[in-house]
């Protein structure tokens, strides 16, 4: 099988212990991680050959970031060194009422400041059917935002299949534009976009009529398919437009699901009542990964939908931003053993 390619920064995530406030005691834990690798990572746990793209700087750490990277099976052809620094971001995990907070420290890292040629694409798309990447890499610079465009314009030239997650962060567009402005440019190349509601909003400035419901009521789903209808009428190109629907009932108790629209029909997928959250970061991009992974093993939409919310609900139980979960696992858990019993 071909490969999986993503494209985006990789930082080195700073936790404060369990759910302590960030300092509280003078520990912090480190681990890396970052949307697109997230997805990379992901993939090569479910048996694909997934590839990650990137710029690390060069010494210890660099070098300790790409280790994680293989110890995953990720392949790391694609990873080019340079530039002055890693990306940080410090990471406190909320409980009940109190939300979790993420700081970032990022300006200035290799791949914010990476222009096109830093990758020859002929290398990078070499027998790659997949093309993942985020609105999280073109957020954080111009030149990000350049390298994205590039990328994908490559990506497309070669008749690769390219997924979108549209991932709005308001703590990263600092460069002087708004999301929608180089987002939109960016989504004629997409084929399957991946989002929540926020994000179409705020990243593609696209919304409907009407105050949010909660995404379980039968009268919210109306809402979420007239939304992914929408958006796929914006952009033709697209042939899947999933929306991830989180009832944040606090930051322990949240309910999750999500919706698939192919252009004619709209699926629901099964919801999961998530409670006693161990970590909800890369929640996401475990879904996406899910998905790309339904979609490319051909299974039908519907299994690719639950296949996705199955594994990103598997995401909230482990720490760190990485899904470390294996598709005997999901589909498990997909199939409805859902009683957390001892296997032995």
């Amino acid at each position: 099988m071909s490969k999986i390619v993503t494209l985006g920064e990789i930082m080195l995530r700073l936790k404060s212990p369990q759910s302590e406030r960030l300092f509280q005691s003078p520990l912090l834990e480190a681990t890396f991680g970052g949307g697109e690798a997230n997805v990379a990572v992901s993939l090569a746990h479910f048996g694909l050959q997934a590839a990650f793209a990137t710029v690390l700087p060069e010494g210890l750490i660099g070098d300790a970031c790409l280790g994680e990277l293989r110890r995953h099976n990720v392949d790391t052809t694609s990873v080019m060194r340079g530039g002055e620094r890693l990306g940080m971001y410090f990471f406190e995990n909320g409980a009940n009422q109190r939300p979790s907070v993420v700081v970032y420290d990022r300006t200035h890292s290799s791949l914010s400041e990476a222009t096109p040629d830093v990758f020859d694409w002929a290398q990078v798309f070499a027998e790659a059917s997949w093309f993942h990447i985020s609105g999280i890499t073109p957020a954080l610079s111009q030149r990000a935002a350049d390298l994205s465009l590039q990328a994908l314009r490559a990506a497309k030239e070669r008749g690769v299949t390219i997924s979108c997650d549209y991932n709005y962060r308001g703590k990263l567009w600092k460069y002087g534009k708004k999301a929608p402005e180089v987002m939109r440019e960016l989504m004629q190349y997409v084929d399957v976009g991946i989002a929540n509601e926020e994000d179409c909003q705020l990243s593609l400035g696209i919304s409907v009529e009407g105050k949010s419901q909660e995404p379980n009521k039968a009268l919210g789903m109306e809402r979420y398919e007239a939304l992914a209808r929408k958006v796929c009428a914006t952009f033709p190109n697209l042939r899947f437009q999933a929306i991830t629907l989180r009832e944040s009932h606090s930051a322990n108790h949240n309910g999750w699901s999500a919706c698939l629209f192919d252009g004619h029909s709209f699926l629901v997928s099964s919801r999961y009542d998530l409670t006693h959250i161990v970590d909800r970061v890369g929640a996401g991009d475990a879904f996406a990964a899910g998905l790309i992974y339904g979609l490319v093993t051909k299974q039908t939409n519907e299994d690719a939908l639950n296949f996705a919310v199955a594994a990103s609900a598997l995401k909230h139980t482990i720490p760190g931003d990485l899904n470390l979960v294996n598709v005997g696992e999901v589909r498990s858990l997909a199939s409805g053993n859902v009683s957390g019993r001892v296997q032995r």
